[in-house]
Parts: structure tokens; C-alpha cells; sequence
């Protein structure tokens, strides 16, 4: 069954890439963040769960208000469940994580739409392809019908590497990660496509997209560049923490990725969900540069 999503046009959110330790440490407060976010362009924000400092109902009220009163929705949770843990209990923890999460999001998010992103997990040393692939299908089914009761939709990125987790993605390469999203068929469940992270898996992103294309509901949009001196080898070699060293992170337009072909794409599936920007590693006029590239590809291929 093809994912539903209720939005009516693509809409753009920002996902604060380059503040994220600031904002989880407090030197940036959310409701900092808001405001700054408020001069992008934006029509909504991604979080992060550790953005929040509580989950009662009157910071989120606070939360929800300040983004209100920004002209901001928020549609998206930027959350990171690891399911490929091989202690069960550990999984558990992971699977409620999430559903505070949906619960969160359920309060935040505009009636029309709102997701939490769902992983696989760390591909640590030792884990079997048959153990990964099972685990991680166990943990998103039985969240769905939690989900479905909250009006909130689960949607699996195509991953690299979260920045406080030690190992990368266990399902980057598209063939475990096909081998996972094609076993769960709910309305509540599909992809939030990531463009770049095809690219430092080795792959295509096009030929990932094509694939994919009509189960999206949510989608990624970045730009990344090697290093100078690196090569896409490189990208296999991680700090114990965050990424690899041979990745920059840019403008939206001006990088590897080839978007009026993923556009072009979308537009072939009447994509008219939300897009979240995921930038700001090199300030915030980039990511505004970031927004008016992708209004010119909203309004060339998805108006």
C-alpha cells in the first residue's frame, strides 16, 4: 500500500544541521532557534527529540505557540530510533522513545500532516544481515498501530549516520534497505528520502528514487561536496562521534546532487508533502539561499 499524506502543496521545512549540539546543549534555546529559523522563508521546522528540554504539555504549548506566532509549522521529528541492538530490551527502550515522539508530535504537528523519522540502527561489529533486517522490521510494526491512533506517520530514511551515534547506518546500502521498508505495508508508514545519503552509500540517488518513488511522503534536501583531497572511499572512515571528515556540507543546488532530475521525479508521483532542508553548517544565509532554491523548483515542478 503507497503511504497517504494529506498536505496539499510541497512545503519547505529547516532542520538546523549546523546547530544541532548548540541547540541540544542549551546555548541556543529552541525558542532561539524559532526566531532565527523565522528569516529563512521556511514554511515549517524539523526537530531533533533533544531539542526539547521537556515533553509536558506546557512547553510544547510554549513551543507551538512561539512556532505559531513565527508563521511556522512543525511537521517533522528528526528522531533516531536504534533497532539493531541485540539486546531486546534495549530495542524496547528504543521503540518508546519513539512513541513519546508520536506523542509529542501529535501535539506539535499541523492537523494535516506530521511524521517522526524511523532507522534501522548502528551497524555495529558483528551484526547478522538476517538479525538487522528483522529487528528493525519488528520495531517500526509494532509502532504503526500506536501511530495510526496519533494521527502521526512513520517514515524511514534512506541514512547515512546520526551525529551522536558511533557507527553508521546498518541499512545504507539500498538493498537492505529495500529488504525493510518492502515488509511493512501500512497507510502510516513510507519513505523520507534523503538524496545525499544515496550518494555516501556509493549509489545512485536517482536510481534509489526510482525505486522509492511512490512510497515518499516525506524527503531530505541537501547538497554535500568531498572535501578537498578526499574521495568517496574516504566516506567509509568515521570519528567516534558525527561524520566522516571527508564531508562538506553547501548550498542546495550547487553540489553533487542533480535536482531537476529528482524533481522531475517527484513530479511524476504528484509529490505534495513537505521538503525539510537540512543545512546551516555554514551559517544561516546559506540555508536561506537553500529555501529560495527549492521555491524555484516547488513552483517549476510541484505547483
Amino acid at each position: 500500500m503507497t503511504a497517504t499524506a494529506s498536505a496539499k502543496q510541497a512545503r519547505i521545512a529547516v532542520f538546523p544541521k549546523g546547530y544541532m549540539e548548540e541547540i541540544t546543549d542549551g546555548r541556543i534555546t529552541l525558542l532561539e532557534w524559532i526566531d532565527m529559523a523565522s528569516t529563512l522563508g521556511a514554511d515549517g521546522l524539523e526537530l531533533y527529540p533533544t531539542f526539547l528540554k521537556e515533553t509536558g504539555d506546557a512547553y510544547l504549548q510554549k513551543v507551538k505557540q512561539a512556532a505559531d506566532e513565527a508563521g511556522l509549522a512543525i511537521p517533522m521529528m528528526c528522531s533516531s530510533p536504534d533497532f539493531t541492538h541485540p539486546d531486546a530490551s534495549y530495542r524496547q527502550i528504543e521503540a518508546d522513545k519513539i512513541k513519546l515522539m508520536i506523542d509529542v508530535m501529535a501535539k506539535l504537528g499541523p492537523e494535516d500532516f506530521r511524521s517522526c523519522r524511523v532507522l534501522s540502527g548502528q551497524n555495529r561489529p558483528g551484526l547478522a544481515r538476517e538479525d538487522g533486517i528483522r529487528w528493525t522490521v519488528e520495531g517500526i510494526k509494532q509502532l504503526l498501530p500506536y501511530a495510526e491512533s496519533r494521527g502521526v506517520h512513520l517514515v524511514m530514511e534512506n541514512h547515512y549516520k546520526d551525529g551522536f551515534w558511533h557507527y553508521p547506518e546498518f541499512a545504507q546500502p539500498h538493498d537492505l534497505y529495500l529488504a525493510i521498508i518492502e515488509q511493512i505495508d501500512s497507510p502510516w508508514f513510507g519513505v523520507n528520502y534523503d538524496p545525499s545519503n544515496a550518494i555516501f552509500a556509493g549509489e545512485d540517488p536517482l536510481e534509489l528514487l526510482a525505486q522509492v518513488k511512490h512510497r515518499i511522503v516525506t524527503m531530505h534536501a541537501s547538497d554535500r561536496y568531498l572535501r578537498e583531497g578526499y574521495t568517496l572511499d574516504d566516506l567509509r572512515h568515521y570519528s567516534l562521534q558525527g561524520y566522516s571528515a571527508a564531508l562538506a556540507h553547501g548550498v542546495i543546488g550547487k553540489g553533487l546532487n542533480d535536482y531537476d532530475r529528482i524533481f522531475a521525479e517527484l513530479q511524476s508521483v504528484s509529490f505534495r508533502n513537505w521538503i525539510s532542508i537540512e543545512d546551516g553548517v555554514n551559517g544561516l544565509g546559506e540555508m536561506k539561499e537553500s529555501v529560495e532554491f527549492l521555491r524555484g523548483k516547488l513552483a517549476a515542478y510541484l505547483q
